[in-house]
């Protein structure tokens, strides 16, 4: 029988946590073993007591979790940050096999070590944006959980509240939102922002996401510069030239001035996230206007975003989020464990057998390394380059 465990995140401030009751009951209907750190869901809301009356095993140490689990579940394991590659890696063993948020795109170097340790690898980034997998896709989920964060973070900094209000004193008028990037993380923003009663604009390099953007009651923005050059695979944005950023920050400025908020939800995987708000740019805004910058951790949309801080520049506040989606670890949770169970479900035959079937392109494109070999196409390709 396979045993999934997780323990306590190492990840600093993961509030998160990559098994929950819910997805421990339907994992162990599908017949694995279940294995969790005491004290794992606390921030959570989940006692041990509610693993426990589910049939879960709850042991003291970290140790015993990867002894015990032939799966070892993250939300951000090895690759995400230094303490947890320091940690976890003198704890890993050959056969043992690691799911979560890995990095692999940003820190190969990780995943090699991985590979030299024959430890197997299956990042959820890396998960393919297809139908079948969409109750697979954790990264969707959690930026489901980003933009509905940022438009909150944007409320409590605002001056302006989102919706006009009548009253006998007069009308307010409502607030103006522009976000910056039409993924998961900006639908969700914008969606939110209308809900709330803001005027919004939506932009997008990528010309298709125009009638997503009108369909969450956004206006879409067009600058002229949209093309299906800038769609990569996988549906996600191609990272650009200089030149294009530079056309394109100039043509932004406009809406960035007018906005009460703006919120930049830009990110290329693998790389630094590109900088679509000028210093410039900011001082063109209303004192009190904000921005709310959820690509932080990846270096940030705007010049003058500081990861995990609030800038006050000239009465414009930039807050840079960092790991937005841990906010709200009750639901959050549970929406990244189920999407994890419903991966393990693919390693389960219609009898019962446990297979690793690479025949599956949702296995085969999420494998990072197995079996003492590096299997990812884009992570061989960056560590082929780094080599030269």
């Amino acid at each position: 029988m396979i045993t999934v465990g997780t323990a306590r995140e190492l990840f600093p401030e993961e509030v998160r946590v990559a098994i929950t009751p819910a997805s421990a009951e339907f994992l162990l209907k599908k017949g694995f073993k279940v294995v969790v750190q005491s004290g794992c869901g606390i921030a959570s809301g989940i006692k041990d007591q509610d693993y426990q009356s589910k049939g879960v095993e709850v042991v003291q140490r970290r140790e015993e979790v990867f002894d015990k689990a032939d799966f070892i579940l993250y939300v951000r394991g090895p690759g995400s940050s230094r303490e947890v590659e320091e940690s976890d890696l003198k704890l890993l063993r050959e056969g043992k096999s690691l799911i979560g948020f890995l990095e692999p795109l940003a820190f190969p170097e990780v995943s090699k070590k991985l590979a030299e340790m024959k430890v197997n690898a299956f990042s959820v980034e890396l998960i393919p944006r297809i139908s079948r997998a969409q109750s697979m896709d954790a990264l969707s989920m959690m930026a489901t959980v980003a933009g509905y964060r940022a438009v909150i973070e944007a409320a409590k900094l605002s001056d302006k509240m989102f919706p006009m209000l009548m009253t006998s004193a007069g009308t307010t008028k409502p607030a103006k939102v522009f976000v910056i990037g039409a993924g998961v993380a900006g639908l969700q923003a914008m969606a939110m922002s209308k809900k709330l009663g803001a005027i919004v604009e939506g932009y997008d390099i990528r010309p298709e996401t125009k009638e997503q953007v009108q369909s969450v009651g956004a206006k879409f923005v067009e600058l002229g510069l949209e093309t299906e050059e800038t769609r990569a695979e996988g549906g996600y944005a191609k990272a650009m030239g200089e030149e294009f950023y530079r056309k394109q920050r100039e043509l932004m400025k406009k809406h960035v001035s007018e906005a009460d908020v703006v919120i930049t939800t830009a990110q290329v995987p693998g790389k630094r996230a590109p900088v679509l708000i000028t210093k410039d740019m900011v001082e063109s805004m209303r004192p009190s206007s904000v921005i709310i910058d959820i690509a932080a951790e990846k270096g940030g949309n705007c010049e003058l975003t500081q990861a995990g801080k609030v800038v006050d520049y000239n009465g414009v506040k930039i807050f840079g989020v960092v790991n937005p989606g841990s906010a709200y670890p009750t639901h959050s949770s549970y929406l990244y464990s189920m999407c994890l169970a419903n991966f393990l479900a693919l390693f389960i035959t219609k009898d019962g057998k446990f297979v690793v079937n690479f025949e599956d392109e949702i296995i085969r494109d999420s494998a990072v390394c197995y079996d003492g070999k590096i299997v990812s196409p884009m992570v061989r390709k960056i560590l082929d380059g780094s080599a030269k």
